[in-house]
């Protein structure tokens, strides 16, 4: 753009134009965020203490990592948690692996944890001691609950490997300390991630046929590790509920599992409660019965097959996206969940301290003398209101009366009394008019005391 200055040159300025201006909404904004800290740190260690732990009932972990300057919300989902070997605590020091993500609800900055493990002891430890703090807490270790082992058995129940040495052991004491007994094997893991719930399946299946006296719960020695799926809650409950009394033999002497503890009577050693179930020293008279419910090896490779395909499958980047979009709104779910509990509790504490007024108002309350005012009201109106409505209804009753003279002056059969008659076609109606009927029609006449029919001849 040209200008003329004061000294009669010519000034030039040059107006660079705009930049386009780029609006963000909150979530458009949150989401490239999002995007990008997930692409920046997609799997890292984060070390902290565990503070603000919630469990939601979904069956995800809510919790914070913190130190001494900063602090990072957590949360792992129930796909993940479920495979923890112990239950993170407020206080605990831990390791937490996962991707850091934005939860755009609250616009908030958090891990998305897939492992967890404490520092200094094991988790297997850790999970140990707070297993067995809970359950003895809620009295399944106390000895007056737990049932006592029949002196002679005449069908035992084991659940063990078929495989192992401990079954040899027990069936060996067996045959050289009573002829008569019956053993039945449930054949089931006894390590590794399906050794509880076969165990657990092995003692369910003993107590629906209740065609066994006692049931004992074998393995050998081994490290922690080996004996973990003995220190399962969910096994424990079961050994605990079971209707049969249960022998715990697992590992060595010096091998405690939470099943020893939860068990009706713990043996050493396979072979000593083979011992202690059986108190004859007879022979056994008959061969130990067949091993059933073998797992086919088959079914166990095709098994395993399909989980492969299935984690490779899982592994799917399309999965993830999924999971990950399932993931943010079960965390929005369990949000929701929690401040409407938090709501709910607000609420029902504010009723009850009306409740609380009002009782105190009720003490100070002579109840009888308002009854009584209420009562005398009551009768003065009732008898106001009898009053009201017998002249109301004489007074009605009155112009009934008169109504109905009325309409009985008007009644065209009061006409007919005095000699007229009313004249209908054949289709009924009325004729007022004689060119309504021609000759030959059949009509009919109403007089006061009845009715003719008649035949229409006009002149």
């Amino acid at each position: 753009m040209a200008e003329t200055g004061q000294s009669g040159q010519l000034g030039f300025t040059f107006q660079s134009p705009a930049a386009a201006r780029r609006i963000w909404t909150p979530r458009t904004l949150m989401s490239s965020a999002r995007t990008q800290v997930e692409r920046e740190y997609g799997d890292i260690w984060v070390e902290g203490e565990v503070s603000n732990f919630r469990p939601a009932e979904s069956g995800h972990l809510y919790f914070t990592l913190k130190d001494d300057d900063a602090q990072l919300r957590v949360v792992m989902f129930r796909t993940q948690a479920r495979l923890l070997r112990f239950r993170p605590e407020n206080g605990l020091h831990v390791l937490a692996r996962g991707r850091v993500t934005i939860y755009e609800a609250r616009g908030e900055l958090q891990l998305s944890a897939e492992y967890l493990e404490p520092k200094g002891a094991g988790a297997l430890q850790i999970a140990f001691e707070q297993l067995k703090a809970r359950l003895q807490a809620e009295g399944l270790f106390d000895q007056e609950r737990k049932k006592q082992v029949p002196a002679l058995p005449k069908r035992i129940g084991v659940v063990t490997s078929p495989r192992g040495a401990a079954v040899q052991d027990i069936l060996n004491i067996l045959r050289r300390r009573h002829v008569g007994v019956n053993v039945v094997i449930y054949p089931a893991q006894v390590q590794g991630e399906a050794a509880a719930a076969e165990v657990g399946t092995g003692i369910k299946y003993f107590n629906r046929i209740k065609d066994v006296d006692v049931i004992i719960v074998a393995r050998g020695g081994g490290s922690m590790e080996d004996l973990a799926g003995f220190n399962d809650e969910a096994l424990a409950r079961t050994i605990a509920g079971s209707h049969v009394p249960v022998i715990s033999a697992i590992g060595h002497e010096t091998d405690f599992t939470i099943a020893d503890f939860v068990a009706d009577l713990r043996a050493p050693t396979p072979s000593a409660a083979a011992e202690l179930v059986i108190q004859s020293r007879n022979e056994l008279e008959d061969a130990i019965g067949s091993l059933c419910h073998r797992l086919s090896r088959g079914v166990r490779y095709q098994l395993m097959l399909a989980r492969q395909a299935l984690n490779e499958l899982a592994q799917h980047g399309a999965m993830a996206r999924v999971r990950d979009v399932i993931g943010r709104r079960q965390q929005r779910l369990d949000d929701l969940t929690y401040r409407l509990s938090r709501a709910y509790e607000s609420h029902a504490q504010q009723k009850r301290r009306r409740l609380e007024v009002a009782a105190t108002r009720l003490r100070h309350f002579d109840l009888r003398r308002v009854l009584g005012g209420m009562r005398r009201e009551i009768d003065a109106h009732s008898a106001t209101l009898h009053s009201a409505m017998r002249n109301f209804l004489l007074r009605r009753a009155g112009r009934l009366g008169e109504a109905v003279v009325h309409l009985e002056s008007l009644s065209p059969v009061k006409i007919l009394d005095r000699g007229y008659a009313l004249i209908f076609d054949a289709t009924g109606r009325l004729v007022k008019d004689p060119a309504q009927v021609k000759s030959g029609d059949e009509i009919t006449a109403r007089v006061a005391q009845g009715a003719f029919g008649a035949i229409v001849k006009k002149g």
